[in-house]
C-alpha cells in the first residue's frame, strides 16, 4: 500500500492511498473527523470514518492534475504512466489548486512564512522557461518542484518578487499563474487578457490579469499572461496562505474525462443547484453565475465547461470563485462554436431567443423577467465598454489588430444577444 498524506496548512487531513492493484482510496484522519470546525476537502467527499473508493475520490484528486497533452508530456518527463493518478500526485502534488498539499508519510509542510529567497528571472530566464514548458509541463521533476494545476493549457505557478517573475522554492506557496501564448492559435494572450479585463469593466468578479511581452534575441517577441491566484492570500507576518477551492466537476464527483456536458459532464442546471446547496450566500452567487453565463455567451466562450467554474472556501464560507480562463473561442475556426453547457437547450448564440432564455430560466429555477432584464443590461454594458477594454491593452507590444478584431466580434455578438430578446 502506497500512501500520501493530505495536509491543510499545518494539519493532516487524511491519507490518499494506492493498493497493490493500483486502485486509489482516501480516508479522513480521526483527528480531522473529531474536530467539528474542520471542513470536508470536497462537497463530493463529506466527512466520514469509512474510506472512499476510487470511484468516489478520483474525481477530486484526479481533478488536481493537468489534462490531455500537458498530462502526457509531464508523465514522459517524470518517467511514469500518464494513467497513474497516484504517481502523478506523488511527483506533482506539493502545490496544487486549493489548500491541500500531498506529502510523503513523515514529511512535514514547510511554514508558509519561509524564509523564501526566490530568484527573479531576467528576460533570458523567462525565454528559457517558456521554451521548457512544452516538453516539461509545470517544470515537472525540476529542482525538487512539485507543482500541479488542472487544465489542458500550458501554465506554471510562479511567485512575484518586486514585480518580477520568479520560480518558487520547493514547498513555497505560489501567488500567480504564468500562461504562455498557445502556439497553434493566434493571439491567445491578447484574447484572454481582453476577456478578463472586459469582464471586470462590465462589473463581473474575475481574477486579476497582466499581459507581458518579452523580446527575443532575433528581434521578435513572446507574450504570456500573469494571473493572480485567488486561492492565495497574503497574511501579515505569516506569508502567503493557501485557500481551499474546487471546481464544479470535483464538487459533483465527476471525473475530468467527462467535463463536457455532451460527455455526461455538468449542466448549467447542476451548477446552479450546486451553488444553492453549498454556498454561504446562495442568492448572491446564483446571480453571479447568471452573469457569467450571459458574459460567456456574449463573448463567444464556447469552452466554459464544468472545470471552468469553482467554489472558493474562504473565511466567510463557500462562495462562487472569481471567474478565470475567459476566452473568446469562437474567433478560432478550428474550435467548435457550440456552447460547452447548453443554454435553454441551445448551443448557438443566434438561437438565444426569448424561448431559449425562458427555458434556461425554468431549468435553472430563476425568474424569466430577472433573466431577461439581466441579459439586456449586461449585453448593453459589455457593448459599451468593449472598445475601452481593448484600447487599454494596446500600445504595449501586443497584437493590436487582434484586439480590434476581438472588440468588433464581441460588440457584434452583444447586439445579437440583444436582438434575440425580441425574438420568439
Amino acid at each position: 500500500m502506497r500512501r500520501l498524506v493530505a495536509w491543510w496548512e499545518d494539519r493532516p487531513v487524511g491519507e490518499l492511498t494506492q493498493d497493490d492493484g493500483g486502485d486509489l482510496g482516501f480516508v479522513y484522519g480521526p483527528e480531522w473527523l473529531a474536530d467539528e470546525r474542520t471542513p470536508a476537502v470536497s462537497a463530493s467527499l463529506p466527512k466520514r470514518p469509512e474510506p472512499f473508493s476510487r470511484r468516489e475520490c478520483r474525481p477530486f484528486f484526479g481533478g488536481l492534475l493537468p489534462e490531455e497533452m500537458q498530462r502526457r508530456a509531464a508523465a514522459q518527463a517524470l518517467g511514469i504512466s500518464e494513467a497513474n493518478d497516484f504517481a502523478m500526485l506523488d511527483r506533482l502534488g506539493g502545490e496544487v489548486a486549493g489548500a491541500l498539499q500531498l506529502l510523503h508519510p513523515g514529511e512535514q509542510p514547510v511554514a508558509a512564512a519561509g524564509p523564501w529567497e526566490p530568484v527573479p528571472l531576467d528576460e533570458g530566464g523567462l525565454l528559457r522557461l517558456l521554451a521548457a514548458l512544452p516538453v516539461r509541463p509545470l517544470l515537472a521533476g525540476e529542482d525538487g518542484l512539485r507543482l500541479s494545476l488542472a487544465g489542458a493549457q500550458s501554465k506554471v505557478p510562479v511567485v512575484m518578487v518586486d514585480g518580477a517573475v520568479a520560480l518558487p522554492k520547493a514547498g513555497q506557496p505560489t501567488t500567480h499563474i504564468l500562461k504562455p501564448a498557445i502556439p497553434r492559435f493566434e493571439a491567445t494572450t491578447e484574447n484572454e487578457a481582453f476577456a478578463m479585463r472586459l469582464a471586470a469593466a462590465a462589473g463581473l468578479n474575475g481574477a486579476a490579469v497582466e499581459p507581458r511581452v518579452i523580446r527575443q534575441p532575433d528581434g521578435g517577441t513572446r507574450t504570456f499572461l500573469l494571473v493572480a491566484r485567488y486561492d492565495r492570500v497574503e497574511v501579515a507576518g505569516l506569508g502567503t496562505r493557501r485557500l481551499h477551492q474546487e471546481d464544479v466537476c470535483q464538487a459533483l464527483g465527476i471525473p475530468v474525462e467527462r467535463k463536457y456536458q455532451s460527455e455526461g459532464g455538468p449542466s448549467l442546471e447542476q451548477c446552479f443547484a450546486l451553488l444553492r446547496r453549498v454556498s454561504a450566500r446562495p442568492g448572491s452567487d446564483v446571480l453571479k453565475l447568471l452573469d457569467a453565463v450571459i458574459f460567456n455567451a456574449v463573448i463567444g466562450n464556447a469552452d466554459a465547461h464544468g472545470k471552468n467554474f469553482s467554489i472558493l472556501y474562504g473565511e466567510a464560507g463557500p462562495a462562487l470563485a472569481p471567474l478565470y480562463d475567459l476566452l473568446s473561442t469562437v474567433i478560432y475556426p478550428e474550435l467548435s462554436p457550440k456552447f460547452a453547457m447548453k443554454i435553454g437547450g441551445q448551443t448557438w448564440v443566434e438561437d438565444l431567443d426569448t424561448h431559449a432564455w425562458s427555458d434556461f430560466a425554468k431549468k435553472a429555477q430563476l425568474g424569466f423577467p430577472l433573466v431577461r432584464r439581466r441579459v439586456g443590461a449586461l449585453a448593453s454594458a459589455i457593448a459599451a465598454v468593449t472598445a475601452a477594454a481593448s484600447e487599454g491593452l494596446m500600445g504595449i507590444g501586443l497584437d493590436d489588430r487582434a484586439l480590434e478584431r476581438l472588440s468588433d466580434l464581441v460588440r457584434t455578438r452583444a447586439e445579437v444577444c440583444l436582438s434575440g430578446l425580441t425574438k420568439h
